[in-house]
C-alpha cells in the first residue's frame, strides 16, 4: 500500500456497514419468525436475542441481538399481552418486524418496531393440540373423567401452594358451608408456577398415590395470574400423570378464562378454587337431601301402615262377639246341646288363640308407633301441621311446633 493511500479507521468502516445496511430495502422493516432467550428490560429498553433452532436436534441454527427501544417496547408488550395472555419473555416463538442496524461499537442487532402476537398464540395452541392428540392417541384421555365418584367426597387430598390465596378460598368456602357438612383435608404443598411446578405437583401425586385409601379424591387449586404463569400445567407427563390416577381428580386453575391441558384431562374441571369447595359441597348437599327425602318416604309409609292396621284391629275386634254368637246359634239348632258344649269349647280355644296373637301384633304396633319413637328420644316438628324436612322450608320468623313424647314445643326461626 502506498503512502498516498488513506486508511479506514475502524469506526468509519462500522458506519460505513452500518450506513450499507440502512440503505438495504431488504433489511428494513422485514418480518421474521424466531425464538426469544435472554430477554431483560434495562431503563425501559428491552434487550433480547433472537435464535432459529433446529426443529429436530434443538441445536442452534442461528443467533442475533435484539433491542426493544422504550419508546415502542411499552405499546409492544401491552399488544403482546392483550392478545396472549403472556408477558413477552424468553422460550417464545414470535414473528417480528425487524430492522439491521450495525453499531460501531456495539455491532450488528436487530431493532424490533412490531410484533404479530397472533403467530405466538397458535404456537402455543398448536403444541397443546399435539400433547391431546398424543393423550387421545394413547387411549388416556379418558380414564380419570370414567372414575366413579363417591356419594360425598369428604376425604380430600389438596395440592396448592402452602400458604396461597386459593387455598385460603378454598378452605374458608369448605369448612364454612350453610350445610354444616364435615370435609377432612390434607395439603400436599407444592410449586405452582415456573419450571419447577410440574416436577413438585408430580412428586405431591406419587406421595397421595402411597396413601389412596385415606381419600376420596385428589383437589389441584392455585390462583389466576398471567397466561405465562400458568405454561408450566401445560406438560404431557403431567397431564398424562393425572389421567392414569387411581382417584378422580378436580383441577381449579385460575380464573374461568383459564385453560390448561390438565383441564382435559382431569375428572371435574372447575374454574377456581372456590369452585372446586362448591362442587364438593354440592355433592354432600345432594346426598343429605336424597337421605331426607328417603327418611320422609318411610316414615308416610310405615305411618300409614299402622295406621291400616289399626283400622282393621278395630274392626275385627267388633265383628269377632257377632260371628261368635251367630255361630253358636246355628250349631245349637243343628246338633243340639251336646255338640254345642263340645262347639263352645272349640270357639273358647279358637278365641284365644287369636286374642293371643292380637295382643302380640298391637304390642308390635305400639313399639313401631310415631309416640313410641318420640319416646325413644326423636322429636317431629312441623310447620302448619305438616312435617319440616328441609332448612331451606323455615325462613326467619316462621312459626314451627316441635312435637315430643310428652308435649309440644311452639317456636319462632331467627336464624
Amino acid at each position: 500500500m502506498s503512502a498516498a493511500t488513506e486508511a479506514l479507521t475502524l469506526r468509519q468502516l462500522n458506519e460505513l456497514v452500518g450506513a450499507t445496511l440502512r440503505r438495504t430495502p431488504g433489511l428494513q422493516e422485514v418480518w421474521v419468525t424466531a425464538e426469544t432467550g435472554d430477554v431483560r428490560v434495562s431503563g425501559g429498553h428491552c434487550y433480547l436475542e433472537l435464535i432459529e433452532k433446529d426443529p429436530d436436534t434443538g441445536a442452534p441454527l442461528a443467533r442475533m441481538r435484539a433491542n426493544i427501544w422504550a419508546s415502542r417496547y411499552a405499546w409492544l408488550s401491552r399488544k403482546f399481552l392483550s392478545t396472549t395472555g403472556s408477558n413477552f419473555t424468553s422460550g417464545i416463538k414470535v414473528m417480528l418486524c425487524v430492522s439491521v442496524t450495525f453499531h460501531a461499537v456495539y455491532g450488528l442487532s436487530a431493532n424490533i418496531t412490531d410484533i404479530n402476537p397472533e403467530y405466538t398464540l397458535g404456537d402455543l395452541l398448536r403444541r397443546r393440540n399435539e400433547m391431546i392428540r398424543r393423550l387421545q392417541a394413547e387411549g388416556i384421555i379418558d380414564l380419570n373423567r370414567s372414575l366413579p365418584w363417591p356419594a360425598v367426597p369428604w376425604r380430600v387430598a389438596v395440592i396448592s401452594a402452602r400458604g396461597a390465596a386459593g387455598y385460603g378460598d378454598f378452605i374458608n368456602q369448605l369448612y364454612g358451608n350453610r350445610y354444616r357438612l364435615r370435609f377432612r383435608t390434607e395439603l400436599f404443598p407444592a410449586v405452582m408456577q415456573g419450571q419447577a411446578a410440574a416436577a413438585s405437583i408430580l412428586e405431591a401425586l406419587d406421595a397421595i398415590a402411597a396413601r389412596q385409601d385415606s381419600f376420596d379424591c385428589v383437589v389441584i387449586i392455585r390462583g389466576g395470574g398471567a397466561t405465562d404463569d400458568l405454561a408450566s400445567f401445560d406438560n404431557y407427563d403431567l397431564a398424562a400423570h393425572i389421567a392414569m390416577f387411581p382417584l378422580p381428580v378436580i383441577v381449579g386453575i385460575g380464573h374461568e378464562r383459564d385453560i390448561t391441558l390438565l383441564d382435559y384431562v382431569a375428572g371435574m374441571r372447575v374454574k377456581t378454587p372456590t369452585a372446586a369447595a362448591e362442587w364438593l359441597i354440592g355433592r354432600g348437599a345432594d346426598a343429605l337431601g336424597a337421605l331426607q327425602t328417603t327418611g320422609n318416604a318411610i316414615l308416610e309409609a310405615v305411618s300409614g301402615r299402622l295406621a291400616l292396621a289399626h283400622r282393621r284391629l278395630e274392626y275385627a275386634a267388633g265383628r269377632l262377639p257377632l260371628l261368635t254368637h251367630a255361630v253358636l246359634e246355628r250349631a245349637a239348632m243343628r246338633t243340639g246341646r251336646p255338640a254345642r258344649e263340645s262347639l263352645v269349647r272349640a270357639v273358647a280355644t279358637l278365641l284365644s288363640r287369636h286374642t293371643e296373637r292380637l295382643g302380640a301384633l298391637d304390642t308390635l304396633l305400639r313399639s313401631l308407633s310415631p309416640e313410641a319413637t318420640l319416646r325413644r328420644g326423636f322429636s317431629i316438628t312441623r310447620i302448619d301441621g305438616r312435617a319440616l324436612s328441609s332448612c331451606a322450608d323455615a325462613a326467619p320468623g316462621t312459626h314451627i311446633t316441635t312435637v315430643l313424647a310428652d308435649g309440644e314445643i311452639h317456636s319462632t326461626v331467627n336464624q
